[in-house]
């Protein structure tokens, strides 16, 4: 049975998923990602390889990492997930400068437990103060080990394309409009963009409404403000694709953020 549970505490989000037969959409996130695989092999595609999670593996995603994801085999998997925002991680360890992780996956058993610590301490509702704690100590694990300074520049084409499918997510993707801000043909804006952020614009463009949408979720509870607030045709629309990112719909996500 696929079960998907997330909660939030001091700017963090936890998940604790099992899943046999659901499969992530490729899609990226605005946050850093660690997680650690609890029973079963994660499988999923990163980068334009395939990377396997067996039990006790911890996983590690920098911010905008397209992937996707599933159980390895009909076994199943258990796992837990943290999502950490660049401007917290940096401010826990003091760095201005982004920084990436070395390795998608490690076998460090002092960093999985820091990982499991602080995933359980929100999950079961324990205090803000307690979770700040754990978080820098799990950061402090971290370094300098698995992280490497300096960020994977875009493409300045990329970054523009990114900007203006940011400031319009709500509307229709018109990619006529920035193949002439950009003076490419379609065929070579998809092509460009894909090599540099392992997705397809309309994908990006679809992370991003639905990123909004889980923050404006998170803030107001309201899901029909966010359907609106983002473009998406009604709530069946928002579901659908917010469950291939996140394994739950919209209603039960905002459900487990109580």
């Amino acid at each position: 049975m696929d079960k998907f549970v997330y909660k939030k505490s001091a700017g963090i989000t936890a998940l604790s998923a099992s899943m046999t037969e659901f499969k992530y959409k490729k899609h990226a996130h605005e946050e850093y990602a660690v997680g650690v695989t609890l029973r079963g092999i994660q499988h999923y595609n990163l980068d334009g390889s395939l990377h396997l999670s067996y039990e006790n593996g911890v996983m590690l995603f920098n911010p905008e990492q397209a992937h996707d994801g599933m159980a390895h085999d009909r076994n199943g998997l258990d796992y837990v997930m943290l999502y950490i925002k660049p401007h917290m991680l940096l401010e826990a360890i003091e760095k201005k400068d982004i920084v990436r992780f070395s390795s998608p996956i490690v076998y460090d058993r002092r960093l999985e437990q820091r990982i499991l610590r602080l995933s359980q301490a929100i999950l079961s509702d324990q205090d803000e103060a307690l979770c700040s704690e754990l978080l820098l100590s799990l950061t402090d694990c971290l370094m300098p080990t698995h992280l490497l300074s300096g960020e994977k520049k875009d493409n300045a084409r990329i970054r523009k394309a990114k900007d203006m499918i940011q400031a319009n997510f709500e509307h229709v993707l018109k990619l006529d409009e920035i193949c002439n801000e950009l003076h490419l043909s379609k065929f070579q804006l998809i092509r460009l963009f894909k090599a540099h952020t392992g997705i397809s614009p309309y994908q990006y463009f679809l992370n991003c409404k639905i990123e909004h949408a889980k923050q404006l979720i998170e803030q107001s509870g309201d899901i029909y403000a966010a359907v609106a607030a983002c473009g998406f045709v009604d709530l069946t629309h928002l579901n659908k694709h917010f469950k291939s990112v996140y394994g739950t719909t919209a209603f039960e996500y905002r459900s487990t953020m109580k």
